[in-house]
């Protein structure tokens, strides 16, 4: 019997696995990429300082939304080391005279937001109800089985699933809390791939999604030596498996009705023959490649993320360590602002004409702290602060200002700054030219409603053919933009490649 050949286009993490699946499957896989590199957005960039090159994370920096079962069984539990702080999170907001503490356990994360915040709703509750929605999530990750409300309905009922999916950010948030700067934490995720306001339908959602990995129990954590051996290591898996990987390969044109397609190497011009195409790429690219306009207008892609990357000479001083051993490596949120109108606000804001940078919220990720827990000893301590809100106007090198801004307020909080010897920051605009995000959106579609949980697709038949690509029967789509976001998930890539594997072998 004849083998499939199955051609990728995109060798980030979701090409990466789609590929995995699908080799041990027992077809033929050929995996593509413009890149020099696989990695997609999770690889690494060098930084020349005092004569040495400094590796860190150009584009993602933590291990979060993927799933235990992918992370064993395309082989990379084995292969890498892996570090999750378990020093509670640190949250503070202007004016506080100490941090909060963000607890794992629920009945703690009660007492503290009552003790800090001045919280009287339900905490308990709430994280009970998420993990509930959570847990359903999981499950249709495992399984692969699209997302729809019958299923949600039947499993969570009409309660759940209105206040958790289908309702707004702010209902949700309403009902269970009542401190401001309690919603405002727990609404930072709302807009976390772009301008999204608390009050649409569906923006619930975006809260257990981001929360719904399950290497780290729906925490982040850390990849020995920085995330970017993750994709480095699955793509020498998938070399070693069987994958023809061809780097430094661009895709130039795609007959969907011959089943070929032209790319061009190194080694120049190629024509391939497949039985399946799948685009594990932004949506943009794969309906330019198939032809299509008509989404374009339909979807929203605008990002607002940026990430400020800082290198410091010595270990950072962290004025609200704690003696716990971890401290250095615990993830800390500084927000701007004390109110949720305000947030509302700053959030909305880059949609205005004009308007370069809004201060929102700076989520900090330890990633030299985390590596020393590793005991990977780097020579400098590296640090990425993510940061909203940005409009696409602008890069990073035109907003100088905003740079010196963002390191001010960081500095009020580390005892050394003066041993900060390196930054580099990065915008929507920057992010779009490196990597090629619509719209420079880290998810690649805006998560709101009409593009999140059941309608995050582009067939024409999602309930049959839930990673279809239009209506070409062979032709699927599993990038960032696809169910149930990005990050380095590589969940659409799994789920994608089950059902590719349910078309050729009928």
């Amino acid at each position: 019997m004849k083998k499939s050949n199955i051609l990728i286009i995109g060798a980030g993490i979701n090409g990466l696995v789609a590929a995995n699946y699908l080799q041990k499957s027992g077809v033929n896989v050929t995996l593509i990429d413009q890149s020099e590199r696989v990695g997609g957005a999770c690889t690494s960039e060098v930084a020349h300082i005092n004569g040495e090159n400094f590796h860190y994370a150009l584009g993602a920096s933590v291990l979060g939304l993927m799933q235990d079962f992918i992370f064993e069984e395309t082989g990379l539990s084995s292969a890498l080391d892996t570090f999750v702080p378990s020093h509670p999170k640190l949250v503070h907001f202007p004016g506080d005279s100490q941090a909060t503490m963000i607890y794992r356990d629920a009945a703690e994360l009660d007492l503290e937001l009552a003790k800090k915040w001045g919280e009287k709703g339900d905490v308990r509750a709430f994280r009970e109800d998420e993990n509930k929605v959570i847990q359903y999530l999981q499950q249709g990750y495992r399984d692969a089985i699209p997302p729809s409300l019958s299923s949600a309905k039947t499993t969570l009922g009409d309660g759940l699933t209105k206040l958790w999916i289908t309702g707004s950010a702010r209902e949700l948030l309403n009902h269970y809390l009542t401190s401001e700067k309690s919603k405002m934490y727990m609404a930072m995720t709302i807009s976390e791939s772009g301008p999204v306001s608390l009050d649409e339908p569906y923006s619930a959602f975006t809260l257990p999604v981001m929360d719904s990995g399950s290497v780290f129990d729906g925490y982040y954590g850390f990849v020995k030596g920085g995330i970017w051996k993750l994709t480095e290591k699955l793509g020498e898996i998938n070399h070693e498996q069987g994958v023809d990987i061809q780097i430094s390969s661009k895709l130039l044109e795609v007959d969907l009705e011959k089943n070929h397609a032209i790319f061009i190497s190194p080694e120049g011009e190629k024509k391939h023959k497949y039985d399946v195409i799948i685009f594990a790429t932004d949506p943009k690219t794969a309906l330019d490649m198939i032809g299509d306009q008509k989404l374009h207008t339909e979807k929203k892609y605008i990002g607002s993320s940026g990430k400020l990357n800082v290198v410091f000479k010595n270990p950072i001083q962290w004025k609200d360590a704690t003696n716990l051993p971890d401290t250095d490596a615990a993830f800390r949120f500084l927000f701007s602002i004390n109110s949720i109108e305000n947030f509302e606000k700053s959030t909305l804001s880059v949609l205005e004409k004009n308007k370069n940078y809004d201060p929102g919220y700076m989520q900090i990720y330890c990633e030299g702290g985390a590596m020393r827990m590793m005991n990977c000893n780097e020579p400098y301590d590296r640090i990425a602060v993510f940061m909203k809100n940005f409009s696409l106007n602008k890069s990073g090198a035109d907003l100088q200002s905003v740079k010196e801004d963002a390191l001010k307020k960081l500095f009020e909080y580390i005892n050394n700054p003066e041993d900060c010897i390196w930054t580099r920051l990065l915008t929507p605009r920057d992010l779009k030219d490196i990597f090629h995000f619509p719209g420079g959106n880290i998810d690649h579609t805006v998560l709101t409603g009409g593009q999140t949980f059941s309608d995050r697709n582009f067939s024409s038949d999602p309930e049959n053919h839930f990673y279809r690509l239009l209506d070409n029967e062979n032709a699927f789509i599993c990038g960032a933009g696809t169910y149930p976001c990005g990050s380095i998930a590589g969940t659409p890539g799994y789920m994608c490649s089950q059902e590719v594997i349910k078309y050729i072998n009928l």
